[in-house]
């Protein structure tokens, strides 16, 4: 009994925030930011905007596209680093948002491995043949850890959420084989400080920006391109697949040349390769499913296609997913 995705969508804020504003907070240039990145332009929650939000958006109109009450999904899990609250979690108030009265659920920290754990996660569920119906969003609103005076990181991240309905099917289709891995060794070069209980909140803290995401680029970058390039190619030798056989690859959108390096390991042509980083930077746990949700929008995903997903991100984490797309 593999688990199949059938519904997908995504919700990004109206706010579009260009290269060319961040140019006048912190020393940097569109040409910088597009040149090392793939960068334009991002999205950006309003005031009045949090990871529930973005997250009901998403929940509804995955309801919506495929035609059911709430009260038929069994479980939500919601993959962000950002949640609205440490408690209650961003699934419960999703949860009762849109009236997923049956539904019990939870937030999943994965960073922006986040949705891959969250498929790996809810389908096994859907495995264990007790459930019918696992809502998987993936959803950061990043810039409320942002501090818009660090270049390192200012101009990389964006706010946005995806997601996708994951139910039962005995067609061989759907997920059939998934690679994970995290080394909290690498913890330290892309983290939080502030905020949990190794360090509360406190004025001085915050005086120290310690609530803020911070990066080793680097570091980050190096480790990256060889966790996402080596765990795509692998995952491929190991069901006897070359980059031929995928009709479509989604890879995490971080940095263009990371997802350029992962693609070129497991040769698969550009055309085969999902980029829009440049519309909305990375969005960490949202990157994979709003990518696919226009994927299937654009009709770039046919039934029967073999679809390549991968990630890497702080933990580290790092996996990758294969799966055969079932639009019955």
């Amino acid at each position: 009994m593999n688990a199949k995705i059938t519904a997908t969508a995504h919700y990004v804020p109206e706010r579009v925030m260009t290269n060319f504003e961040l140019e006048k907070l912190v020393e940097t240039s569109d040409e910088w930011i597009r040149t090392r990145t793939g960068i334009s332009q991002r999205h950006i929650a309003a005031e009045n905007e949090a990871t529930s939000d973005l997250s009901t958006k998403v929940a509804n109109s995955l309801l919506e596209k495929r035609g059911i009450p709430a009260e038929e999904i069994d479980i939500i899990i919601v993959c962000t680093v950002t949640p609205d609250h440490f408690a209650p979690s961003t699934a419960a108030l999703v949860q009762n948002n849109i009236g997923a009265t049956n539904a019990w659920g939870f937030d999943l920290s994965g960073a922006c491995t986040g949705f891959l754990y969250g498929l790996e996660t809810g389908s096994k569920f859907i495995n264990s043949g007790k459930y019918q119906k696992v809502m998987v969003i993936g959803v950061d609103t990043m810039s409320s850890i942002l501090d818009f005076t660090d270049r390192d990181t200012c101009v990389l991240f964006g706010d946005g959420a995806g997601g996708a309905i994951l139910e039962p099917t005995e067609s061989g289709s759907g997920i059939f084989d998934s690679i994970l891995h995290m080394d909290g060794s690498g913890g330290h070069f892309l983290h939080v400080p502030g905020g949990g209980s190794r360090m509360p909140a406190t004025v001085e803290s915050v005086q120290a920006k310690q609530h803020y995401i911070r990066q080793d680029g680097k570091k980050v970058f190096k480790f990256a391109v060889k966790g996402m390039a080596d765990v795509s190619e692998r995952i491929l030798k190991q069901n006897n697949l070359t980059g031929d056989d995928i009709a479509l690859f989604i890879p995490h959108q971080a940095n263009k040349r990371i997802i350029d390096a992962a693609a070129n390991r497991c040769n698969i042509p550009a055309e085969k390769v999902l980029i829009n980083i440049d519309f909305y930077g990375n969005t960490t746990a949202g990157t994979i499913p709003i990518g696919m949700n226009e994927a299937v929008e654009d009709g770039r995903i046919k039934d029967g296609d073999i679809i390549l997903l991968a990630a890497f991100g702080a933990g580290f984490t790092w996996g990758s997913i294969l799966m055969r797309w079932d639009a019955s």
